[in-house]
């Protein structure tokens, strides 16, 4: 199937949409499901060559008709609108569609740490999906991101004020990945995929402490960006509460220098670099979306 599309879930959002530019900078052929084909987003797609289909995760039907003839499936799913219990069942609606339309190739996006027994409820209920796909008969790759650069996007505001608000200790390395870098992998992996079927790959570009980042603020943005620990008891949320808890215990257990030795081409991003590519002009917008899944 080497003349079939790529399709990509989520095309429109922050990581579907760095899978679809990496897939197209690569000259492939991409079809993007989106829940609406005429939001602005999804036209800009079209006007760009991208296929653009209807779907729902939450609608097995519509993931199959999408999945039809395409080579290879970016698959992603998401807590933060429904809960944990919706994700799973978003997971396991993928691995139906998959599975009815013979998908050649799976490509999970899920999150490192999802398989340390974390505690955090949006890992663990990636880890049962990962669970299921691992168990059937739908061959697949399973990357794990960590936490994306883009997160800090949404305390943009903050961080143009001069403030960088984390709940870890200064010193405390925070192993992070740019979207761009999953985009760029992923494209590798669904394009050549021999290499990577059954396995698990976690990502991440860089690992900076808050105190690093600040300093890459500070010089990207030409005036000083304050570090502030936000105690763990002030984050409500009790997911994020979680992830937070994790991170400031085991963390992510990324092998980072053999991960970019092992893929040199994927070209990994440093957070300096990110920050000056997106801060460095205080009064332009920044480069991606603001979206803080994790």
């Amino acid at each position: 199937m080497a003349d079939a599309p790529v399709l990509v879930f989520g095309a429109t959002g922050g990581q579907g949409s760095a899978v679809t530019e990496a897939l197209l900078g690569r000259g492939a052929r991409v079809r993007a499901l989106v829940r609406d084909p005429e939001r602005a987003a999804a036209r800009r797609l079209a006007d760009g060559g991208v296929e653009v289909v209807a779907g729902s995760l939450d609608d097995r039907g519509s993931l199959a008709a999408a999945m039809a003839g395409a080579g290879a499936t970016f698959a992603l799913t998401t807590p933060f609108e429904a809960g944990v219990d919706a994700e799973v069942a978003q997971g396991r609606a993928i691995l139906a569609a998959a599975g009815e339309s013979r998908v050649p190739h799976l490509v999970f996006s899920s999150v490192a740490g999802a398989d340390q027994g974390s505690g955090v409820p949006h890992f663990d209920s990636k880890a049962r999906i990962e669970t299921e796909l691992a168990a059937g008969d739908v061959p697949y790759t399973i990357l794990g991101p960590t936490y994306f650069f883009e997160n800090a996007l949404g305390g943009a505001d903050r961080i143009r004020g001069g403030v960088l608000d984390l709940p870890l200790p200064a010193d405390r390395p925070l192993q992070q990945l740019a979207r761009a870098d999953l985009g760029a992998f992923a494209a590798q992996v669904l394009l050549d995929p021999a290499p990577y079927v059954g396995r698990r790959i976690e990502l991440a570009s860089d690992a900076p402490t808050p105190a690093q980042m600040a300093a890459a603020l500070s010089a990207a943005l030409g005036r000083e960006v304050r570090r502030e620990r936000v105690p763990l008891a002030e984050i409500g949320n009790a997911d994020m509460h979680a992830m937070w808890a994790f991170l400031n215990g085991p963390g992510y257990q990324v092998d980072i220098a053999a991960l970019h030795a092992a893929y040199p081409e994927v070209g990994w991003t440093s957070f300096a670099d990110w920050a000056h590519h997106t801060f460095g002009s205080v009064t332009s917008a920044p480069a991606r979306g603001s979206s803080s899944a994790v």
